[in-house]
Formats: C-alpha cells, sequence, structure tokens
C-alpha cells in the first residue's frame, strides 16, 4: 500500500497543472498574435479568461493555506523545493487578492484591446481604442488595489510586482533619477563627437523579405537556438513565447531597412535561450520559471546590445549580410556596419531605438503609467503629455499618435507594471556581460568567430538554470556578478562604446 503523499507532494502535483494550463494559455495568445483573424478575437478572449478562471481556482483552492503550511516543515532540509514552496506561495497571495470574475474579465478585455488597438495603431485613431483601453485600466487598478493590501505595497508597486517579485517605487526610482541625470549630458557629447565624423554609408535595398528571414534563422542557430524545439514567424510586435521545447520567437519585417528586423531577431532570440536553459528538472514548477522579468529583459538585452552589436559579432556578421543581399562595395564593410549599429538619434520609437536613448523611452512610459494608474492622468490626456514627456527626456515630440502612444502593445494588452523592466534589464544587461568577460576573457574574441558556447555557457550557470531559486533579481546578480543591481556597469558600457572606443 502506497505511503499518504505529503503536502508538499500534493501541491508540487497541482502547480504542474497550474503551469501546464499556463502554456496552454501562452500558446493560444501566440496564436493570436501571429495567425487569428481579426473576427477570432471574441471567442479566443472567452478561451482565455476561462483557462485564467480555471488557473485561478486551482491556485486559491480552500485547501492551499493549509497545505502551504504544512509543507514548511517537510522542505525545510531541501534547498530546491524550499524555494519552489516560496514562489508556490507569492502566487498564492497574488491570486487570493483577485476573484475569478475579475480574472474572467481582465482576460475579456485585454483581448478585445489588443485587437481594437492593432486597427487603431495602423489608423493612427487612438480615440477608436481609448474606449476598450479605459475598460482595461479600470479593471487594472481594480487588481492593483486588491493586490496592494494583500502586499502592503502601493497601487503601482503591487502591478510591477507581478512581472519583478519585490519591484518598489523608491529603488526603482533612484536607478532610474541616476540614469535620466546621467543621460542628457552623455547624449549630446556623443551626438557631437558623431556630427564629427562622416554618417554610416547607406546601403540599398531593398531588402527582400524571404532573405531577411533566412538570414535571421541562420544567426538563431549560430547563437545556439535549436529549430526542432522552436520556430520563427511574424506579429505586428516582435515577441518570444512559448515553453521549452515549443519555443516561439517573432519579428517584423521593412523591405527597406533589415537592420532592424535582424537586430529584433537576435534580442528575441535572447529571451529564448533563456527559456531553453531553465532547469528542465523544475518544469511548470514555479521556481523553475525566470527570475522576474528584469532578469528576462536583460538577457534579450545582453544578447542584442552587449554581444551583438559588439565590433567583434559584427566583423562576423557583416560577410554574412553581405552573402544575404548580394552586397557589394565599402557600404557593406564591418567598419560601416558597426556604424550604423551604433549611430545614436533622438528617435521615436522605442523598438528601433539606440541602446544610449532606450532607457528614457522606458523611463517615459514608468511615468506615464504611474500617473495613469493614480489617477493623476487620463486617457484623455495621455497623448499630449506622452508628447511632452518625450520632448523633456530627448528633445523631440512625435508627429501623431501611432509613433507615441499607440506604438506599444503592453498596456492595451492588460500588461501594466511590466515596462520598468526593460531598463532594469538593460542595467542588469551590461552588468551580467561585464562579469561574464571577467570570469570568462575569451569571450569577446569568440563572438568574432560566431561562436557563442563560451558565452552562453556562463549564462547557463550563472542565470538560466538557477531559475527562481535565488529570492529575487537582486539576488541573482549577487551571486553572479558580487552585486545588487547597480547604474555602474551600464554608465562604463556606454561611456567605452561611444566615447572611447572610436
Amino acid at each position: 500500500m502506497n505511503e499518504p503523499e505529503s503536502s508538499y507532494e500534493i501541491l508540487e502535483a497541482r502547480f504542474g497543472q497550474i503551469g501546464a494550463l499556463g502554456e496552454a494559455a501562452r500558446v493560444l495568445t501566440w496564436d493570436r498574435s501571429v495567425n487569428m483573424p481579426r473576427k477570432g478575437a471574441r471567442g479566443r478572449a472567452e478561451q482565455l479568461a476561462s483557462l485564467r478562471r480555471v488557473v485561478h481556482e486551482k491556485t486559491t483552492d480552500a485547501a492551499m493555506p493549509d497545505l502551504l503550511d504544512a509543507a514548511e516543515d517537510e522542505v525545510a532540509d531541501d534547498p530546491w523545493r524550499a524555494a519552489n514552496l516560496r514562489e508556490m506561495r507569492r502566487r498564492w497571495v497574488h491570486a487570493t487578492a483577485l476573484d475569478g470574475d475579475l480574472i474572467a474579465a481582465m482576460a475579456r478585455a485585454d483581448s478585445e484591446c489588443e485587437m481594437a488597438w492593432r486597427g487603431a495603431r495602423e489608423a493612427d485613431d487612438y480615440e477608436t481604442v481609448k474606449p476598450y483601453l479605459q475598460t482595461v485600466l479600470d479593471l487594472v487598478r481594480r487588481a492593483g488595489e486588491a493586490r496592494a493590501e494583500a502586499l502592503g505595497c502601493s497601487v503601482h508597486e503591487a502591478l510591477m510586482d507581478v512581472y519583478e517579485p519585490g519591484a518598489r517605487t523608491r529603488r526603482i526610482d533612484a536607478l532610474f533619477d541616476d540614469i535620466a541625470s546621467f543621460l542628457p549630458g552623455f547624449l549630446d557629447r556623443v551626438l557631437q563627437v558623431q556630427a564629427g565624423e562622416p554618417p554610416p554609408i547607406p546601403m540599398e535595398g531593398p531588402f527582400p523579405v524571404e532573405a531577411q528571414r533566412a538570414l535571421g534563422e541562420r544567426l538563431m542557430v549560430q547563437l545556439g537556438f535549436d529549430f526542432e524545439a522552436g520556430r520563427l514567424d511574424v506579429s505586428l510586435h516582435p515577441f518570444c513565447s512559448g515553453v521549452p521545447g515549443d519555443i516561439r520567437v517573432t519579428t517584423r519585417y521593412d523591405a527597406a531597412d533589415f537592420t532592424q528586423s535582424v537586430m529584433a531577431v537576435l534580442h528575441e532570440t535572447g529571451h529564448a535561450l533563456y527559456n531553453a536553459g531553465l532547469p528542465p528538472e523544475w518544469r511548470r514548477q514555479p521556481v523553475g520559471s525566470a527570475r522576474g522579468m528584469a532578469t528576462h529583459e536583460s538577457q534579450s538585452l545582453l544578447i542584442e546590445m552587449q554581444a551583438c552589436r559588439s565590433a567583434e559579432f559584427i566583423g562576423f556578421l557583416a560577410p554574412m549580410v553581405r552573402e544575404a543581399f548580394g552586397g557589394t562595395g565599402p557600404a557593406w564593410s564591418a567598419d560601416n556596419l558597426c556604424r550604423h549599429y551604433r549611430r545614436v538619434a533622438r528617435s521615436l520609437i522605442r523598438v528601433d531605438a539606440d541602446e544610449v536613448t532606450y532607457p528614457a523611452h522606458v523611463i517615459l512610459r514608468y511615468r506615464l503609467e504611474r500617473s495613469l494608474i493614480d489617477g493623476s492622468l487620463s486617457l484623455d490626456d495621455l497623448p499630449e503629455a506622452w508628447a511632452d514627456g518625450l520632448d523633456a527626456l530627448l528633445g523631440i515630440r512625435p508627429p501623431d499618435d501611432a509613433s507615441g502612444c499607440l506604438q506599444d502593445i503592453h498596456w492595451y494588452s492588460g500588461t501594466w507594471g511590466y515596462f520598468p523592466t526593460y531598463a532594469l534589464g538593460a542595467l542588469a544587461a551590461a552588468q551580467l556581460f561585464e562579469a561574464a568577460k571577467a570570469a570568462s576573457p575569451g569571450i569577446p574574441g569568440a563572438l568574432s568567430r560566431g561562436d557563442f558556447a563560451p558565452l552562453l555557457a556562463w549564462l547557463r550557470e550563472s542565470v538560466h538554470r538557477k531559475g527562481s531559486m535565488p529570492a529575487s533579481s537582486d539576488d541573482l546578480l549577487r551571486e553572479a556578478t558580487g552585486s545588487p543591481l547597480g547604474t555602474g556597469s551600464f554608465k562604463r558600457h556606454l561611456e567605452t562604446r561611444y566615447l572611447s572606443d572610436r
């Protein structure tokens, strides 16, 4: 006769089921963005709402508090199980703050608003999507207020905590204020240096989409992506989703400019490599998940910005680009390609921004989002506030809403509290890459040969395989680099790349 299951074993089985349902929801969400016809929005909203309701019911089952308490003694001597139990409790606290009806309503509103956003962005028609966004915002506020009461923090902090455990305004403000005070003067210096140099030589197009796709796939394989366990598709907004063994990467193409699609693919492949490298023995368990979205963003930005925009890697990339598009002459040299990828400008679009101005875009969204959540900013005033904020940070104003408040999918798909993780990820990427090169000095030379194995090995050991074993992103960074998140590595990286290495 089998011994009764322990409380921890019951919990592990339940969270395994919850994890599988979450995987199904991610695939449905991917399909919504890649394949689903526009008229499928309402049906897909109901499907996702039903899945989220089932997940919520399983997570908030009446037996859960007693199981969580009883399991404490059972896992005391097993660090991984203890960490898993800690993450289970964290998810339970978040889930019990909300009722099932609110979860379902949010899923429906998110899906319908995202589909409305697609048409509004294409037509540059903010007024069309604004009522949908207001519904989403109202529901997000309700969810944030409930979570804030459970966590003992502000409403915006509670929303950020969903994506970055322990994220708090005081800490983020200190980091962002430091960067915001550094960037304007640094940007002026970089632009002054660039003004004294010849501009990059244009590479003549067009650049066929199929050739761009083939180049992107070659680069993904070079980085270590397994196409028997993933795929590359097209979406309006590049992203990475899916699950280990079935990782979905998307990008978008412009026949007049291949440079952005290449870097979008490399960026999303960084996410994909992290997903693939998470501890397989803890798949579908909370401890086997990414530590937080700041860590996730650090992995994509480390690959794209730190590694793939390095002079070493661009020296490897340039011949591949020439071959892909049949380019000849000095415009297709590694030096010129490097100048294209290091060109700094006061840009309107976040996903196309250079790494100097990128944090300013994120800081703008963080500040606007917090104001929308606390009610000091209305959706009626969002377009003008966006333009004013971008003007203050970068000295430019968007000419329309499509290049302003309609450009990002996040708010329209219900993703509130996520934006800070982009800039936090940029800071962490610089800190991790600096530590990786110190631990493995051969990494730059390997990148010049297109060999990502040394870098990936360090990331697997120092970040990926740890999942959510560390209690926070700061704990993970302390273990990997010796320090919590700071701004020093990022500033040193920018100073070296854009002022010293000219």
